[in-house]
């Protein structure tokens, strides 16, 4: 039964209430921190259901010459999921719950991001160690805080493709080998579809929540003149009334420091193309002398065979001269996944402003005055 499961790839992604409710008070308490813990649930047919979750026990450092470093432990928090004794911890709460017949099948694991900047070495590293060691069928819950606290809920859910774990495992990202996996930066994360679900009890609770539905017609405006000569003040029938706040013109604070987000991550990409492109430089130039030292070992070689003595090795080059070593590609196409992640938050935050800025150009664009 085990084996036909595995066959069937995941499609979605379900969570219940509660645990949304556990995820944002522990991400929301530990901010700006980074915040972990486990997902626990059961796979049902590709529907991954998450029904329950525990956050990894906090590490305390300890402060040197009074001073704390944060740096320090937001990158213990981020590496919580794989260490060891969060492991065994793991395993004891999991073991606990099979005591009491409570779903205890490890579905992923969560961790709580800032203005979506969530691609990085500990998530991947996390992931990889859910999807290779525990269960190949997991998924990694980002929980945006900043995003959130503008109320728009921010919950997604993540997973490594195969080929991503394939070439991960091989530890290998040089240039030849992302040219024959054929592996792009879009192909690192795959994201499932994910809804949030009630249990019964609490669905009958919502609908017995004392608050009826209008019984007669309402009486809704016709046109401007109409909707304006209503007292908003008063209750006039019209259950919702226009919000005026969604006409300011001013410019998301979230949508400045997204852009300034973006703006460091293209320049960290610039500065891993001049690494790289020193690093060619530097090829080229080994290469250079290995040329010309194989071509003058070749003449004495010639030279010494004319004089009947013995020649001499033409792969000593090897011990002489030290290739320089490619640059890593993994910190690049990791950087280039955050870059898109950025372009599209800019996207979805420009889109409500382009609209008013549409609506208001002609009050926006100097007129020429008529002398």
């Amino acid at each position: 039964m085990a084996d036909l499961l595995k066959d069937v790839p995941l499609k979605a992604v379900q969570i219940e209430a509660l645990v949304v409710m556990k995820i944002i008070k522990h991400c929301s308490q530990t901010f700006p921190t980074t915040a972990t813990g486990f997902l626990v649930g059961m796979d049902v047919q590709g529907n991954l259901q998450a029904t329950n979750s525990f956050p990894f026990p906090t590490i305390d450092i300890p402060s040197t010459d009074g001073h704390h470093d944060n740096n320090a432990s937001s990158n213990l928090a981020a590496a919580a999921p794989r260490a060891k004794v969060n492991t065994v911890y793991q395993n004891d709460m999991i073991r606990n719950l099979r005591e009491v017949n409570i779903d205890a099948n490890n579905v992923g694991w969560y961790t709580s991001a800032n203005m979506g900047n969530f691609v990085n070495i500990n998530m991947i590293e996390n992931q990889y160690h859910y999807q290779k060691d525990l269960n190949e069928r997991t998924v990694a819950i980002i929980h945006d805080v900043s995003r959130s606290s503008q109320g728009s809920l921010s919950l997604r859910a993540f997973r490594l493709s195969q080929a991503f774990m394939a070439a991960y495992k091989e530890g290998k990202f040089t240039t030849e080998s992302l040219q024959k996996s054929n592996l792009r930066y879009q192909d690192i994360l795959i994201e499932l579809p994910l809804t949030i679900h009630n249990s019964h009890l609490l669905t009958s609770f919502l609908h017995q929540l004392p608050s009826k539905p209008p019984s007669q017609k309402l009486d809704l405006p016709t046109n401007l003149t109409d909707l304006l000569r209503k007292d908003r003040n008063t209750n006039s029938g019209v259950p919702l009334y226009p919000n005026f706040d969604s006409l300011d013109l001013s410019i998301d604070p979230f949508l400045e420091k997204t852009c300034d987000l973006l703006l460091d991550s293209i320049e960290t990409h610039h500065t891993e193309l001049n690494n790289y492109q020193y690093y060619q430089r530097q090829l080229g130039r080994e290469q250079a002398k290995i040329t010309a030292w194989q071509l003058k070992r070749k003449a004495e070689n010639a030279s010494r065979s004319l004089a009947k003595q013995t020649l001499l090795p033409e792969d000593e080059w090897t011990r002489l001269f030290k290739l320089p070593q490619e640059p890593n590609r993994l910190e690049v196409m990791l950087n280039s996944r955050q870059v898109e992640q950025y372009a599209r938050q800019v996207d979805g935050f420009t889109a409500g402003v382009t609209g008013k800025m549409f609506a208001v150009k002609s009050n926006l664009l100097p007129h020429d005055t008529e002398s």
